[in-house]
């Protein structure tokens, strides 16, 4: 055998080795039987068997990997399995261990290990060098939709460039979600929530894409209630890549259709469409990362391929199946997602939150800090155009001296800024103005981690780049006043 085999008695000796565990030992087996393991091994394995030994002794089958010196191997990674023996009163009176060399396993296992936290670190990196000049392209964006545009070139223009800004924030978000789902780190905020919701909100993400390839859609929905423990902003990502990928997948004025259905304890979901399809040999791989569908003659329709993984990992993380149905090439496809229906009283559905109305922004005053120029000018013009009484800071040391003098009533700070960055700016802040402050971290990072740190260095919210610039109106709106 190529493995290392012995038979050692209750008091720890040996009783019969093979060939290959001398060789590893540096000692012939004749220099090993009637031994104590202490006497081979050294008292430091002798330790370390110890405890194991006890489990054997009961009768219970023991299994582990240890580095381990040899005197023929050097260092190496060996997996021990053991089986305890017994005499004829059926008590244990030993075991037999197998030793198996697993260091070049161990060392490959490393290797991916170390492989997979670059790849982790490179999109986290990536992610960040992206966002940042998507930040300034939105906020002139933004700026562009509140001026009177009489040109209808421009306004075409303006939404153009805002539906590639959301199309490139999308694929840097779906980039970074197949890492955490991936290493089982993508959270979920569960609520007791209506299935329509989610749909409705899938909808709104969707309908552009929709109406812009002139498709047909139909919406079919239980007439009974079907209530989901669930995220349903991760759900509605579920179902907005399932009929965006329909809308891509599908010629011009094709049809799409998303009917829900309740099976027994089971909302059964499917979306339909009648564009190219997929053979067999795609099904095999239809939810594997980097794998976009290709149509008969071999044309890629466009994404990176991350949108079905996405959906069978958001899936799966509530619970439930995803499957993909075509009958080939050409004759369409469906996808039908089945989730678990909430146990308990279905009245007690969270309905969505009536959005206030913004307060008037008029003198309220906002710091803004951000070492990319075009960055913190444009969210400038942007929060003025909205009332706000806006200063700039390029720099950490240039924000506090502004936040000494200026006292705003919220700041809106970049985190990897020169001179301080914003996690130490937003300190001294705090220090300088206590709690009535509301401290905003804008960045392009935006793992669990950095938010974590984000509060634990003092801010209250913590945004991704590039924002929306609406939506932090109606943050500031709601937070500035109190």
């Amino acid at each position: 055998m190529s493995v290392g085999v012995a038979r050692i008695s209750r008091a720890f000796t040996y009783l019969w080795v093979n060939r290959v565990y001398a060789q590893w030992v540096g000692r012939k087996p004749a220099e090993i039987i009637g031994r104590t393991l202490a006497q081979v091994l050294g008292e430091q394995a002798m330790g370390e068997i110890q405890p194991r030994a006890k489990d054997l002794l009961a009768g219970r089958r023991v299994q582990y990997e240890r580095l381990s010196q040899y005197h023929a191997l050097g260092k190496r990674w060996v997996q021990i399995t053991a089986e305890p023996t017994h005499d004829a009163t059926g008590r244990p009176d030993g075991w037999v261990a197998v030793v198996f060399d697993i260091h070049d396993r161990k060392l490959a296992e490393e290797t991916l290990r170390e492989a997979d936290r670059r790849k982790d670190d490179f999109l986290a990196v990536l992610a960040h060098e992206l966002r940042n000049p998507l930040a300034p392209i939105r906020n002139a964006v933004a700026i562009l939709g509140k001026k009177d545009q009489l040109d209808p070139e421009v306004a075409w223009s303006r939404d153009v460039i805002d539906r590639q800004v959301d199309q490139l924030t999308r694929l840097v978000d779906d980039l970074l979600d197949i890492g955490r789902i991936s290493r089982g780190r993508l959270a979920l905020r569960k609520e007791r929530v209506a299935l329509e919701r989610v749909v409705d909100m899938a909808l709104e993400t969707s309908r552009p894409h929709i109406n812009a390839a002139g498709h047909r859609l139909s919406v079919i929905l239980p007439a009974e209630a079907a209530v989901l423990d669930a995220d349903p902003a991760r759900l509605a990502q579920v179902f907005a890549n399932l009929l965006n990928n329909a809308a891509r997948y599908t010629p011009p004025e094709g049809s799409i259709s998303l009917s829900a259905a309740v099976e027994a304890n089971e909302a059964v979901i499917s979306v339909e469409d009648n564009g190219i399809g997929f053979g067999p040999e795609a099904a095999a791989r239809l939810f594997e990362p980097f794998s976009p569908l290709t149509s008969a003659s071999g044309r890629a329709h466009g994404g990176l391929g991350l949108g079905l993984s996405l959906v069978q990992g958001i899936v799966a993380l509530h619970g439930g199946k995803v499957e993909g149905r075509s009958e080939g090439a050409g004759h369409g496809s469906q996808f039908v997602v089945r989730l678990p229906l909430a146990m308990g009283v279905q009245q007690a559905v969270h309905a969505p939150r009536a959005a206030a109305a913004p307060m008037a922004a008029a003198g309220r005053r906002i710091l803004v800090a951000d070492d990319n120029k075009d960055t913190a000018d444009s969210l400038q013009r942007v929060l003025q155009l909205y009332g706000y009484d806006v200063r700039v800071a390029y720099d950490g040391a240039t924000a506090l001296r502004l936040g000494a003098a200026f006292r705003p009533e919220v700041a809106v700070l970049d985190i990897g800024m020169p001179g301080a960055n914003g996690y130490e700016v937003a300190r001294e802040i705090r220090k300088q103005q206590g709690p009535q402050i509301k401290l905003v971290a804008l960045t392009g990072w935006g793992q669990e981690g950095d938010r974590r740190r984000a509060m634990e260095a003092g801010f209250d919210f913590h945004l991704t780049k590039p924002v929306d610039p609406g939506t932090l109106n109606d943050l500031l709106s709601e937070v500035a006043p109190k």
